[in-house]
């Protein structure tokens, strides 16, 4: 079924398959942070990437948003379906952390008393700055339509995945969202993992996720693992 490389990120390798609109993302242990600066490899975070984002797919499929996941054809290589991707990443916001604090006078682990959206333009070239909605539609990358579709998506996301961490001892500060279209409809594409979310232990406050890799604040590895052992426990 897979057949030659179509791309290779910085996480993920994509490949063709003998299907036109199907394709096989490959979950690699390659890390990187700071717009591909850092980079590192680590033990099996591919593999627990891939398994996390599976049942967050699957349970977003459930709750009646559509998703580019297919099946899962290995442990670590997803079929999706051929998406075009809008290049535009939804950040959902619920308590602050990170790039926000520095670029506003706003306290980390400030709670926001309601979800704040942040749209960035998903390109490495320009070191993925945010925009708004007229520079998104300036620059042809979606419709106001699209847009507010993309907000509200995020939203509803963002409620099922805090409520469902919560039961998982586990808060949810911020994640990125990554959209495509297929045959005119907007689905979820990417991954939704532990590379993409910020998570915090809700009793400890300590970081779970590519921050101990950013800033060198513990084993990245075992994290990774911690957050599997909680949300895919049957893989283990």
């Amino acid at each position: 079924m897979k057949k030659e490389i179509l791309y290779s990120g910085k996480a993920k390798t994509i490949y063709k398959t003998d299907k036109q609109k199907e394709l096989i993302a490959d979950f690699r242990d390659s890390l990187t942070a700071f717009d591909g600066k850092k980079k590192n490899e680590v033990k099996r975070k591919g593999y627990f990437n891939a398994q996390i984002s599976k049942k967050i797919f699957e349970m977003l499929e459930e709750s009646g948003i559509k998703t580019h996941f297919i099946k899962m054809v290995s442990d670590t290589e997803m079929l999706v379906d051929a998406v075009e991707i809008i290049k535009i990443e939804v950040i959902p916001r619920n308590i602050a952390a990170g790039s926000i604090t520095k670029k506003y006078p706003i306290k980390p682990g400030t709670q926001f008393q309601e979800p704040v959206i942040v749209m960035d333009f998903k390109s490495d070239e320009y070191a993925d700055p945010m925009i708004n909605e007229d520079i998104a539609v300036a620059m042809n990358l979606a419709t106001r339509e699209e847009i507010d579709q993309l907000k509200n998506m995020a939203l509803k996301i963002n409620k099922i995945l805090v409520d469902y961490l919560g039961t998982k001892n586990l808060l949810l500060p911020d994640f990125k969202l990554e959209f495509g279209r297929v045959d005119g409809n907007i689905v979820v594409a990417d991954e939704i993992s532990c590379d993409t979310c910020r998570l915090w232990d809700k009793e400890t406050g300590d970081s779970l996720d590519k921050d101990l890799f950013r800033f060198d604040k513990g084993d990245l590895s075992k994290a990774y693992e911690e957050v599997a052992r909680r949300i895919v426990p049957e893989i283990f």
